[in-house]
């Protein structure tokens, strides 16, 4: 099973996953975990992956540009799900770990700053999973979890295969979506609300809107 992660912090991945079962593991070939820098696929000079957001607010939002390229230069390698790591997405349990294990491999995308722009969730990714409804300064640590709890349930990775029928197994959501430039990608517009400046509007907008994103939001766009 293939592992790609993609973030802007690669290297915190590497000690974590050089030892216990998880580094036999892969020092065995049963599964791979390959990290990937974010920023080698922005297409500025300055590896820009951030930029304020539309309507206002504290923080940065990461820019959809280059998570698209780095999930599509992957595809060929990884043709398992694109899984983007959100505070209210599909809660992880053993269940969900076990069907995830059954894949040939997953593209996780490690989100950071205020948020991912909502876009890279429309168009780009196949799971939304959370680790639990709490903040995290982003979603590098939810990733271990994540690759920890599905690599373990892949044949060859325990030791002791009896291992695993032994196993038991903030106020404000923040839930409403995030975007930022360019207004247009992909035939995928920013909502005008946000960019009118008029900020009742915007927070009404914004209200609405994050009540449904605890489900499965079919439709934001105006």
């Amino acid at each position: 099973m293939r592992f790609d992660v993609i973030s802007v912090f690669p290297e915190l991945f590497g000690p974590v996953f050089e030892r216990g079962v998880v580094g036999r593991a892969r020092a065995a070939g049963v599964i791979d975990i390959v990290c990937h820098d974010l920023r080698a696929f922005a297409p500025d000079p300055h590896r820009q992956v951030d930029d304020e957001p539309f309507g206002g607010g504290a923080g940065m939002v990461m820019k959809p540009e280059p998570i698209f390229a780095a999930v599509e230069s992957l595809r060929a390698l990884n043709p398992g799900p694109v899984v983007l790591l959100e505070p209210w997405g599909t809660p992880l349990n053993q269940d969900l770990a076990r069907e995830l294990a059954q894949l040939p491999g997953m593209i996780v995308v490690c989100g950071r700053y205020e948020g991912v722009d909502d876009r890279v969730r429309q168009g780009l990714a196949d799971r939304e999973i959370s680790i639990g409804e709490y903040v995290l300064s982003g979603a590098e640590i939810p990733a271990m979890v994540l690759i920890d709890c599905v690599a373990r349930l892949r044949p060859g990775v325990l030791g002791e295969e009896r291992s695993l029928s032994q196993d038991a197994f903030g106020a404000d959501p923040g839930g409403y979506p995030q975007f930022t430039r360019p207004a247009q990608f992909r035939e995928m517009s920013v909502p005008e609300v946000l960019r009118t400046g008029n900020h009742e509007e915007i927070a009404r907008w914004r209200r609405a809107h994050a009540r449904g994103r605890w489900g499965r939001m079919t439709e934001l766009m105006p």
